[in-house]
């Protein structure tokens, strides 16, 4: 019941702020703060929960963002319905990896190396076959009705984005509450030991990555709503899986709250470092590779877990 308080809170407090708000900045800072707060959440639910690391969570963003675009000018459906296809897809394309990497015990870097791997590769057919627009990209035509996804002002989207954080906090107090929960977090802390009481390691971590990759693959297609292009250096490229795995990290994994830390933290201090030095290339990523350093230096539970982190500091110093 605590999880369900501070969820209807944090949606009823986000929610009163959109619909006073008149101001365009402090609406497009909460839009991708809740933007990135999805991409922790999915990669939390694998990574965090699952423990199993992951380096090409990209390769669902992208499925889901190319899904997204092609189901509504290739196909001609409706946005919504694109929607819910493009996280169909993204889930599919999750299954997909895990069978492969599951059946044959991948797991620890290996798993990591193989994710990264799948990205660049989906990246290189983006770039090859016609239906992707090759290189250049696919362009989303505007139309703006709720109707179609695409809304007159960020306001709507801000509501979008809470949506879909909220059902990831569903989900995750869910994981940290259920049996399904408790077998992946006994896979993640000991997989023969959870093996050895009956436990399915391989079925269970096929479901973590299936409800990864639809998280993921919603995002995918939230970006192409918001932004109405894609393209395969956007879609598949490491920004977005590093954007996702050091804001999970930095907020804490495993936890219910992290990624929505996480991310509020590195995009106020990404909004204060292009303010200070303007959009100098790559500067966000220098930015997160500091910030994730530091963290997993002194604060290795990350921003949710600082001050168990602080307290255990100062017992081995006094020691």
């Amino acid at each position: 019941m605590r999880d369900l308080l501070g969820i209807a809170v944090l949606a009823i407090t986000v929610a009163v702020f959109a619909a006073v708000s008149e101001s365009g900045v402090a609406l497009t800072f909460v839009m991708m703060t809740l933007y990135a707060t999805l991409l922790a959440q999915a990669w939390n639910v694998l990574g965090g929960f699952g423990g199993q690391f992951s380096f090409g969570h990209a390769l669902f963003f992208g499925t889901g963002a190319y899904v997204q675009v092609i189901a509504q000018i290739t196909w001609g459906l409706n946005a919504w319905v694109a929607l819910v296809a493009a996280v169909a897809a993204a889930a599919g394309v999750g299954a997909f990896v895990g069978a492969l990497t599951f059946r044959y015990g991948l797991k620890g870097s290996y798993f990591a190396l193989v994710t990264l791997a799948f990205a660049e590769v989906f990246r290189i057919l983006a770039v090859s076959v016609g239906f992707t627009g090759g290189g250049v990209g696919l362009m989303l035509p505007l139309s703006e009705a709720a109707s179609n996804l695409q809304f007159g002002s960020r306001r709507g989207f801000v509501y979008l984005a809470l949506a879909f954080v909220v059902v990831g906090l569903l989900i995750t107090s869910w994981l940290r509450h259920s049996r399904f929960g408790a077998r992946l977090q006994a896979v993640r802390d000991n997989e023969d030991a959870a093996r050895a009481v009956g436990v399915d390691p391989f079925r269970i971590k096929l479901g973590a990555i299936v409800l990864s990759g639809a998280l993921m693959g919603a995002g995918g297609g939230f970006y192409v709503q918001v932004f109405q292009y894609i393209d395969p250096a956007i879609a598949f490229g490491p920004a977005t899986s590093v954007e996702a795995l050091v804001a999970a990290i930095v907020g804490g994994v495993g936890t219910l709250w992290g990624p929505l830390l996480g991310a509020a933290v590195l995009h106020l201090l990404a909004e204060l470092t292009r303010n200070l030095f303007g959009e100098l290339p790559g500067l966000n990523m220098v930015v997160y590779g500091v910030v994730l350093v530091i963290i997993v230096t002194f604060l290795p539970r990350g921003l949710s877990g600082a001050g168990r982190s602080i307290r255990e500091l100062w017992r081995r110093r006094d020691g």
